[in-house]
């Protein structure tokens, strides 16, 4: 089983540096390291050259997570991708539990881990919302994004199957893909910490942006999907409209008038099509 990591950056160098070190000493060595650098404009090319010279550094301007990510993914050479957000941090045996997992579990093709959670380096709490599954999970997927990226090892034919992260959706790109994986694959959750998600003083894109508008943006792709039928489909509907409805309140109480009316009438096509 070969595998390669893929690490997007945008001027998070001292983040960065510390994400590697965590690939690096990984008790199961990856086959591979991708930086993918999305424009940095601090010193992360010569930093991570000097200081990891095995890395594969790529340069693009910048375009985003999604784009980073995907260059990544068609660059890399391995059989299977790990993902870790430069602001994440893996726990040593990471990679040597998980792969030991799929192959215990070979009918799996995506396996994620549990996380530890910090913010300005003290621990938090998840939630009950936040509890994950194994099998058939598209049900679970769809009020909130219950994989990290940073967690997930995922086999590239996925990919050729799904299709790549959507350059297009600013935030919750990883939610859509989560749901056109998880309505066709069964996922293998391993219940060990293995990933620390860091929270500080630096941009995070789940701070930037209304996520309610890009997950409705994610639910209108998967109704588009002819395959998605039944329960799933039955599912995503309520959930679509849902998302409107307190979308829609938000953006009313805070004067956003054309960005409510635009999530209204999206619910009333789901009424009018559901009748």
């Amino acid at each position: 089983m070969t595998l390669s990591v893929i690490i997007p950056s945008f001027n998070r160098l001292e983040l960065l540096l510390q994400a590697l070190h965590s690939v690096v000493r990984q008790t199961r060595p990856p086959d591979e390291i991708w930086v993918i650098d999305d424009g940095s404009t601090d010193d992360t090319q010569c930093q991570v050259a000097a200081e990891f010279p095995a890395v594969k550094l790529l340069f693009q301007p910048n375009r985003g997570v999604s784009a980073a990510r995907n260059l990544g993914i068609l660059r890399a050479a391995g059989e299977w991708l790990a993902f870790l957000d430069s602001d994440d941090l893996w726990k040593r045996e990471k990679i040597e539990r998980q792969l030991a997992a799929l192959q215990r579990f070979p009918e799996f093709r995506l396996c994620y881990t549990d996380e530890e959670w910090r913010k300005n380096d003290c621990r938090m709490n998840q939630k009950k919302k936040h509890r994950k599954y194994s099998g058939w999970i598209y049900p679970h997927c769809l009020p909130l994004c219950i994989i990290s990226p940073s967690s997930a090892v995922i086999h590239r034919s996925v990919f050729e199957q799904v299709g790549l992260f959507d350059e297009t959706l600013p935030a919750c790109e990883d939610y859509d893909l989560w749901l056109r994986i998880c309505h066709r694959y069964p996922v293998l959750f391993l219940a060990e910490r293995l990933v620390t998600k860091r929270a500080g003083q630096w941009p995070q894109l789940s701070m930037q942006h209304s996520l309610d508008k890009y997950r409705i943006m994610a639910l209108q792709k998967m109704l588009a999907v002819p395959d998605l039928r039944g329960e799933n489909r039955d599912l995503t509907v309520a959930m679509l409209r849902e998302k409107c409805r307190i979308y829609a309140l938000g953006c009313r109480k805070n004067g956003r008038i054309q960005d409510s009316l635009w999530a209204e009438e999206i619910a009333g096509c789901l009424g009018a099509k559901n009748e």
